[in-house]
């Protein structure tokens, strides 16, 4: 019978193929737990007095993001709440809201609920039955995701926006990214985000180095309630078809996606000094008032362009 690793105790609950380390529930958690502080310890994520604002979806990214970084908030090291965008996907998204609510009650935590309905005057459903649109879900859930998320997250005097993105996710970005040629973007990918406009809040990615696999086991070893469902629209996506090539090759490759982020964080100094291209004299929306490049933001521009005008 196999024993774990660290402890010698049984079950084993994980075999990491990347390490060939052997883990028991306990243990695994607490690996685990460990690895996110040290990212966040290594790379300065959160410091003492953040007000740190978690983008929490009810996913098993998210609420692990929660459940780690609520134990800086139980030090007394941080502020925290939550929160939750519903984006208005029928069938999909009023139990990940539920689920969202539901840990935020449990730990304590201030939670805000913003609707594109309520901001934008339409769902992601409506608007991808608007005779007016031009791009694909993802491309509009993303941009209203983010401003919603950046206002709220300044409303609430936010210091950082901590999101869940995992391994999968920056390896797909990272893969994704070079495969359409989009440097610009690829200057941007990172552990922490450097804003051009202190509208902007810093944005942190405390299990950047977490496997989704790892992050799914946790929540499930934690007995945490998540929204495991996948949202209909990914699988459109450009990076749904990059992420199940990652998967694929991870199987018979287990230290692919590790070898992947580090490589291009080592590049990435290099990468951004060659092609960061010129400064971009960051205004304010005349529509909004949230950091744009031009007279619109891109929020405002999908908006306007939604509505005919």
């Amino acid at each position: 019978m196999k024993t774990c690793t660290k402890c010698g105790a049984t079950p084993v609950i994980i075999h990491r193929k990347a390490s060939g380390q052997m883990l028991c529930k306990d243990c695994f958690i607490e690996s685990a737990t460990e690895k996110v502080l040290r990212n966040i310890r290594r790379n300065k994520l959160i410091e003492r007095g953040d007000k740190v604002a978690v983008a929490l979806s009810g996913g098993k990214d998210s609420v692990m993001v929660l459940d780690i970084v609520n134990s800086l908030h139980e030090r007394n090291i941080i502020d925290l709440f939550a929160i939750t965008i519903d984006e208005g996907i029928e069938g999909y998204r009023k139990h990940g809201v539920e689920i969202a609510a539901k840990n935020a009650k449990k730990l304590g935590i201030d939670h805000r609920i913003a609707s594109f309905k309520d901001y934008f005057g339409k769902t992601l459903d409506e608007i991808l039955h608007n005779e007016s649109r031009q791009h694909g879900a993802c491309t509009y859930c993303g941009v209203f995701r983010r401003w919603i998320i950046n206002r709220v997250a300044r409303e609430e005097n936010a210091t950082k926006i901590a999101t869940g993105h995992n391994l999968d996710d920056e390896t797909e970005a990272i893969l994704m990214n070079y495969l359409e040629g989009n440097i610009d973007n690829l200057t941007r990918i990172g552990v922490k985000s450097e804003p051009k406009n202190d509208k902007f809040t810093v944005k942190i990615k405390p299990i950047r180095e977490i496997p989704e696999k790892e992050v799914a086991l946790y929540v499930i070893a934690r007995e945490l309630d998540v929204h495991f469902d996948e949202c209909p629209y990914s699988k459109e996506s450009f990076r749904g078809e990059v992420g199940r090539f990652v998967k694929e090759l991870s199987a018979n490759h287990p230290t692919i996606m590790y070898s992947t982020l580090k490589g291009f964080d080592k590049i990435k100094p290099a990468i951004k000094k060659e092609f960061s291209g010129k400064k971009v004299n960051m205004g304010n929306c005349i529509q909004c008032g949230e950091p744009a490049s031009h007279e619109l933001c891109r929020a405002c521009l999908f908006v306007k362009s939604l509505n005919g005008e």
